[in-house]
């Protein structure tokens, strides 16, 4: 491979926040974190089909073992292009924590793979066990029985209150074509944003579909971000868990280049979310929640 090519691959951001997003400040009380990324590719040698050897790039996965108070808690598989935001996304998906400002500190150290989470002092049995987390669809955990038994506490705005046009979903999709900077390089990754009607406001790619969601809204408790105007975009297939975390930051309406399971279909006409599937150039499925929907 070239060296300018090689130069020009190891610029590309695997998480990317767009200007106007940049100036939006933490909440009050905002955890400490660190700016641990990493570079999201590594070069590689391969044969080819015509036998030739040759560089090429693969996404740099990396492990990631998440402590809280000093005790273990997951080991999450990533690229850890914002590991801070993506554990602060996950432990606020898998309700371990009501909010950012729940946290006292998040650090990661990529020579240890560790990520070390500091809560702020709140009355606890240092005795009590934490949640056992167990395996989902994309390789990370999720705390599986307390998510269910809390689906009743979340609300998303009506939908007179939320839409979305047909315009403004093509050009989401026509975005979303020139972020997929690392998938375009490397493959074997997964996309998400969030947009507000069609403006992109921040953009994730990593090893799996849970990962960019989780790291969209650690992106979201850190600053605050209402979803109820959002859009929610990935290219991961729409399971349960991936409904209920969309739900979670608030947003009404998500679109996927994948399917649709039949419990992510359930949780969504339960919560009144409006799915977009199978959504690739023009073309795409409105699964459920057609009444958000301005078609032209």
């Amino acid at each position: 491979m070239p060296a300018e090519a090689a130069i020009e691959t190891h610029k590309l951001e695997a998480f990317e926040v767009q200007p106007e997003a940049r100036l939006m400040q933490p909440i009050a009380n905002a955890p400490r974190l660190t700016a641990a990324s990493c570079e999201a590719l590594r070069e590689i040698e391969i044969l080819d089909e015509l036998g030739v050897r040759r560089a090429i790039y693969i996404p740099a996965e990396r492990a990631l073992t998440v402590f809280i108070d000093d005790r273990e808690l997951v080991t999450l598989m990533t690229l850890g292009a914002s590991p801070e935001l993506l554990v602060l996304g996950f432990l606020r998906n898998q309700r371990l924590i009501k909010d950012a400002a729940a946290l006292e500190s998040i650090a990661v150290d990529w020579r240890t793979g560790t990520a070390v989470v500091k809560t702020r002092p709140v009355p606890r049995d240092p005795n009590e066990p934490l949640p056992r987390i167990v395996a989902a669809g994309g390789g990370q955990g999720s705390i599986y029985a307390r998510l269910m038994s809390e689906l009743d506490t979340i609300r998303l705005p009506d939908a007179a209150d939320a839409r979305v046009s047909a315009g403004a979903l093509r050009s989401v999709l026509d975005i979303m074509r020139q972020h997929d900077a690392i998938h375009r390089h490397a493959r074997s990754v997964h996309s998400c944003a969030l947009f507000q009607q069609d403006r992109l406001v921040v953009s994730v790619e990593d090893v799996s579909r849970h990962n960019g969601l989780d790291t969209v809204s650690g992106w979201m408790a850190l600053h605050g971000i209402d979803g109820a105007d959002k859009i929610l975009f990935t290219t991961g297939r729409l399971t349960g868990e991936m409904i209920i975390k969309a739900a979670q930051s608030g947003v009404p309406i998500v679109v996927s280049r994948n399917g649709v399971s039949s419990m992510g279909y359930d949780l969504a006409k339960k919560f009144g979310m409006t799915l977009f599937g199978r959504a690739v150039n023009r073309r795409f499925h409105c699964y459920v929640g057609a009444e958000r929907f301005d078609a032209e």
